[in-house]
């Protein structure tokens, strides 16, 4: 006897499920198997601070733990909207990636009028790993002694004072701007924007400026060590364990300029799930190792491992709230 026909809807849902049926379990599988080749890690500036000493530090822990080549790649420009651009239209597949500060996507699209990509739609936050403090430092060629000389000196001959910061609508550009709004001198500082903390280090050592603010970094610590560059003040929460004399901003009256750094992975926003907690679990991984958080807490750095969507959600608040600061502070990047 002839068996009955199928309905035809039935047919073809059947039909799908079976030719679906070998890809599922092949496409969780390559996930599942990240990283299947070497993996990019763009850093943002230039070689020598602190995003690049701490990208370095990761992908030679990561390679040692996964067994495929993790590679640094410097991609400076734009106050990292170069690199962060690069890796944004890179394939969406984990094996590209970059570390950085968060303010190329929550301050960089406040300051600069043509974004190359959509900082919220367009790159994943994947893996939070740390808060640094900034730091505001003179060189030998300041010749004061405090954080009150800094405002008697750029009161007294407003735009001579020159400053230096890793880049225009970097956290320590932000924190110049707010220390001269605060003193009511908007024109302060003559500004000198570079693309990246190690590039600045390199130049205040000699005196080519009086000020500068960076993030902690191996070099630029070394120099504060043997004394040849001096902090004047921080933006951290609380005063710093190695250096407990060096007041925080908030503590001088300035609570608006007392920010810091927030640092993490990132990835291209289409970054299958499973592979972006996979990266986040084994960053959780190596930040819970003591001897990672000694070396990045040695340079007063606070490690800050959390879940994808806590970090995402970290840098959506601080996109607004930035927003928020620019406006009101009139503050523009160039």
């Amino acid at each position: 006897m002839t068996k009955p026909l199928l309905p035809r809807r039935q047919t073809l849902n059947l039909l799908a499920a079976a030719l679906l049926a070998p890809a599922l379990p092949a496409a969780f599988a390559a996930e599942a198997a990240w990283p299947s080749k070497p993996v990019r890690i763009v850093v943002p500036y230039a070689p020598g601070g602190t995003s690049d000493a701490v990208a370095r530090l990761l992908g030679e822990r990561l390679q040692a733990a996964l067994g495929q080549p993790f590679v640094v790649e410097n991609k400076p420009g734009a106050s990292g909207t170069s690199g962060m651009d690069a890796m944004a239209k890179s394939a969406p597949d984990g094996h590209t990636l970059a570390f950085a500060a968060v303010s190329p996507l929550t301050l960089n699209p406040h300051l600069q009028p043509r974004m190359p990509y959509d900082a919220m739609k367009d790159i994943a936050p994947v893996a939070q790993v740390m808060y640094s403090p900034v730091y505001l430092v003179a060189t030998s060629a300041f010749s004061g002694k405090s954080f009150a000389d800094v405002i008697s000196q750029g009161k007294a001959k407003p735009g001579q004072l020159a400053m230096a910061s890793s880049g225009m609508g970097s956290i320590g550009h932000i924190m110049m701007e707010q220390i001269a709004r605060k003193a009511g001198v908007p024109q302060m500082f003559n500004h000198i924007p570079y693309k990246g903390g190690g590039l600045v280090t390199n130049d205040a050592i000699s005196g080519q400026f009086e000020l500068f603010t960076a993030n902690p970094a191996p070099a630029l610590n070394a120099q504060i060590a043997n004394g040849k560059l001096r902090v004047l003040a921080v933006g951290a929460p609380q005063r710093l364990a190695h250096m407990p004399e060096v007041p925080t901003l908030a503590e001088l009256g300035h609570a608006d300029a007392n920010l810091n750094s927030l640092f993490g992975l990132f990835a291209p926003a289409r970054t299958p799930r499973e592979v972006q907690l996979k990266i986040n679990a084994e960053i959780n991984k190596l930040l819970a190792a003591k001897d990672i958080q000694e070396r990045l807490t040695t340079l007063d750095n606070v490690v800050s491992p959390t879940k994808v969507e806590t970090f995402a959600a970290r840098v959506q608040r601080e996109y607004e709230a930035n927003a928020k600061l620019v406006r009101e502070a009139g503050i523009k990047a160039d």
